[in-house]
Order: structure tokens, then sequence, then C-alpha cells
């Protein structure tokens, strides 16, 4: 009989398999697929970007306003330097970079998770691959597994299962359908909108527009994007991207460090004999990919082109699909969960990471996210079964 099963092996399972195992529960995780952790190796390929070192009322900010009582309560006992103090234990040195974002120095998660699954193995933690979680049978665990129909019943049990985005590497979102009414439907989140480019734009396919102003309704930010061919994506975009899935309309900056009264000036100034692409080139140094966005969304040029310059509107249609997504919104409703993130209409069954509905940027806040989640759960769940 073992103590504890954890369903999914992100790094939101492997954490509360962590916290269970120390509590000198048996612990068994169970993912669906040949092994483990795959979008978290995914996640890292670009380099890890585990937490971000800044204060905590900036950090939470990151979560939204209000942020659900039980993801705070998490985020406060396991937040970044805690992650800091984790991974370093792991024999992963970090460092942190000029915004702020923690990287191992390996930029890789591969090594992290490799440490991680060492510590669980010598802790006792069993791994199964290919396990298909299938619901409940009663109280029973339903797993469609290699040898057959498994049914078990654990003391405690914590759902890791992922959000619904990138279902080759595990996440499809199906569980949801155990779990209804409990589950918000679930939203593209981190992600990329499609735009349909005139013909003029495919010189710039591929190219980074970087240190511009983003801002959708209540969300700004500084940063960078890239022109693909099917629209914008990129870290600057993903920023703003719950404001914007929410309807409110893209205005980008083309020279944020140019107060509006400079703009007005600088185009004030005579052109002469020159186009106005010409004198807006030289009087604004807009480069050619700042000039052909601002004649793919400003055109025709209004009266007050300062103002346009500033405020660049961007026409486009929608976000791209919700399995290219990083990660998504929606997900179980924490008014169904305790503040140890149980389920309150099944006691000893606990939820965590991305399955929680719950939305970040990226920039660490995602990774810390799952697994502050992982953490508080396992350690409740513990504490659930010990007394069981």
């Amino acid at each position: 009989m073992t103590d504890a099963i954890v369903i999914g092996a992100g790094p939101a399972g492997l954490m509360a398999a962590e916290q269970l195992a120390k509590a000198g529960l048996s612990v068994l995780v169970a993912d669906a697929m040949p092994s483990v952790g795959r979008k978290f190796l995914m996640a890292g390929k670009s380099g890890l970007n585990i937490t971000k070192d800044e204060p905590y009322g900036d950090f939470a900010s990151a979560y939204g306003t209000p942020m659900p009582e039980a993801m705070a309560g998490a985020i406060a006992a396991f937040g970044p330097q805690d992650v800091m103090a984790w991974a370093a234990d792991l024999g992963q040195p970090l460092f942190t970079g000029s915004t702020g974002r923690v990287f191992p120095k390996a930029m890789k998660a591969s090594p992290l998770l490799r440490a991680w699954l060492a510590r669980l193995g010598g802790m006792g933690v069993e791994f199964m691959a290919r396990w298909h979680w299938d619901g409940w049978a009663d109280d029973g665990l339903c797993f469609t597994t290699p040898e057959g129909p498994r049914v078990l019943s654990p003391k405690v049990t914590i759902l890791a299962l992922g959000g619904a985005s990138w279902a080759r590497l595990g996440s499809d979102g199906k569980w949801a359908a155990h779990l209804l009414p409990d589950v918000t439907p679930f939203a593209p989140a981190n992600m990329g909108f499609e735009v349909t480019w005139s013909d003029h734009m495919a010189a710039h396919l591929g190219k980074p527009v970087k240190a511009v102003g983003l801002t959708a309704g209540s969300q700004s930010t500084r940063g960078e994007f890239v022109i693909s061919k099917r629209g914008i994506e990129g870290g600057g975009i993903y920023s703003v991207s719950r404001t914007m899935r929410e309807g409110a309309v893209l205005y980008i900056d083309l020279i944020p460090d140019w107060p509006l009264e400079r703009v007005q000036k600088a185009l004030a100034k005579p052109r002469g004999k020159s186009s106005l692409t010409n004198h807006l080139r030289k009087v604004l140094r807009l480069d050619p990919l700042r000039m052909a966005l601002l004649s793919e969304f400003g055109r025709p040029f209004p009266d007050d082109l300062a103002g346009l310059i500033k405020a660049l509107p961007v026409r486009h249609n929608g976000s791209r699909p919700i399995d290219e997504a990083i990660s998504t919104a929606g997900g179980v409703r924490f008014a169904a969960l305790t503040d140890d993130l149980m389920l309150k209409s099944r006691p000893g069954v606990f939820c965590v990471g991305e399955m929680l509905d719950w939305d970040a940027p990226t920039g660490g806040y995602l990774i810390t996210g799952c697994l502050a989640t992982g953490h508080k759960a396992g350690r409740a769940a513990a504490s659930y079964g010990l007394a069981s």
C-alpha cells in the first residue's frame, strides 16, 4: 500500500513528492508520458528562468490583483529566495541577470532535473511511466498502465496534471472532465497573437523589435517582441497577453525614451523637400522596422502623428491556439479548494501547479508558482496522511 500518489511529474508534482517523502510517507509518482518533466525540460532549452529576485510585493503583483489567498500563502511560504536556496541545495549554482531573472549557470533544466530525481530516488520515491489517470471508482484512483488497468487507494493524492497547452508534452487538460464543476474553462496565456501582415512586412519577418513600450489596459511593460510570419510573439507580448486576451487594445510606444513633447518638437522641424518617411527617420531616428510598424498600423497617418508614435494601436486577429501557448489560465477554481489546496469535495485530494486557476507572465513566475503550490500542498498532504 502506497501512502501517497502524485499524478503528474512536472515541477509542482515533484516538489509535492519531495515534501511527502521528507515527512516519511511512501510516495508513488505516476505520469502518462514515457519520461518525467518533459515540459520542464522544454522550458529550459532557451535558458531555465526559475524565479525572479525582486521585492515580494513586486513579485506577488505578477499573479494578478487580488491574488487568491491560497496562492498568496503558497508564494509567501516558498518564494524566490526559497527557490534559489532549493536549487543551490541540489548543487545547481545560479546567477541573476540584470533584470532580476534567476538562471542556473548551466542554463539548462536537465542538470537540475537529474539532481532532483536522484534526490527523490534516494528518498524512496517510486516512478511509474505511461500511467494514464482515468478518474475515480468510488474513492479509488483508476489508471490505464502498460500492465493493464489498476485501481489504487492511497491515503492522500496530489493531482499535478498541468494546464491545457503543449499536449505533446503531456498537458492536454483532459483531466478537467473528472473534476467538473470545479473547473474554470481554459484560456491561452503567455501566447502570441495572429496578425495578417501586408506584403511590405515580408522583409521584417523573424526580426525582433527591441526596447519598445507595450501597453494593454492595466498592463504595461518595456521589452521586446518578434515579428513572426503568423503575427507577434515574445516576452514583451506575453507580459501584456492577459489583458489583450480580455479585449484590451495593444499600444506600442515606438520610442519610449522620448517624452511626447520631444517627439512633437522634433516633428515640427521643417522637412523641406524630404518625404515624410525620410523626415521621420531623420528627426526621430526610427529604424526601418519601427518605420514599417508605423506604416502597417498607422496609415492613413493622422494629424497628431506624435501621439500615434507614442501609442500605436496594433490590429490583430486574436490569440494563437491554446496548444501553442506557454501556459494557460483557467483550471481548478480556488473556491473549490481549502487554503491548503485540498479539494473540498474530495478530502485527501490536493491540486497543484498549472492545473489551478491562476495566471502569471513568463520571467520566473510560472515555475516559482508551480514549485510553491507543490511545496504547500505536499506539506499539507503529508500532515493529512500522517493523521489518517
